[in-house]
């Protein structure tokens, strides 16, 4: 069984969106979040999923995904404080139905622009590899600085990838990995930083093109054109 874990917890405080969270934002008509859930609801492998949501926005979401026809959604869960949190309270809600062995696809419900051949991709990598970590190759060189102030290493572009999502594991792996950051005290940034924290080996793929998630009023709108781009390229021929 495969089972997508959405985790739409955040207040987008970087949005500058008072009125609502940015996962609700509406493009055209329609909710971010709801843009996401669609690809795993008409992916054929993906056989549920779990919402991570914020607590006072869960009735909200109820009514989206009724009125959107989003069938494969088994629970809702509130989110916690951090992104960290809700991934793992999400891991947890999901112990009733899936088992050790079975397949989870961690992503975010601000990263609407993937689709069924990144989702696929994701699931034959973690049948062959155990996990698999979607990254996207940087396209200009990339800096460090342990200070802030001055750069003390140039690595080799050809080198680098910025870590997008979904992430992918077997669910019993990941929930322990969880389970131990848990008692330890630690926190992550993703899941593929916490493997990298407990030294787990992991496996990359090839990101599809566009695979951008919405933090600032810009991604929005960044989007919203490519969204509209795709559309017309489908509709035109284009």
């Amino acid at each position: 069984m495969t089972t997508a874990l959405i985790f739409a917890g955040g207040t987008g405080r970087r949005m500058n969106s008072r009125s609502k969270p940015k996962q609700f934002l509406e493009m055209h008509g329609k909710p971010i979040i709801i843009y996401t859930l669609e690809h795993f609801e008409y992916h054929e492998d993906i056989d549920n999923m779990v919402i991570v949501c914020i607590r006072e926005w869960i009735e909200e979401l109820r009514g989206f995904l009724k009125r959107f026809g989003i069938t494969k959604v088994k629970k809702i869960v509130p989110g916690g404080k951090t992104g960290h949190d809700s991934i793992h309270f999400g891991l947890l809600g999901m112990r009733e139905f899936v088992s050790e062995n079975d397949i989870v696809l961690i992503h975010d419900g601000v990263r609407p622009l993937i689709n069924e051949e990144l989702i696929s991709m994701n699931i034959e990598a973690v049948k062959k590899y155990g996990n698999a970590i979607t990254s996207e190759a940087v396209r200009e060189s990339v800096v460090r600085s342990t200070d802030g102030k001055s750069i003390s290493d140039v690595p080799p572009r050809d080198e680098m990838f910025v870590a997008k999502a979904p992430q992918s594991f077997r669910y019993g792996d990941i929930l322990k990995l969880y389970e131990t950051a848990f008692a330890e005290g630690v926190k992550s940034i993703d899941s593929a930083h916490l493997c990298h924290l407990y030294h787990r080996p992991m496996h990359l793929i090839h990101s599809t093109k566009n695979n951008i998630k919405i933090t600032e009023p810009a991604d929005f709108y960044i989007i919203r054109a490519l969204y509209e781009a795709l559309e017309s390229q489908q509709i035109y021929g284009i």
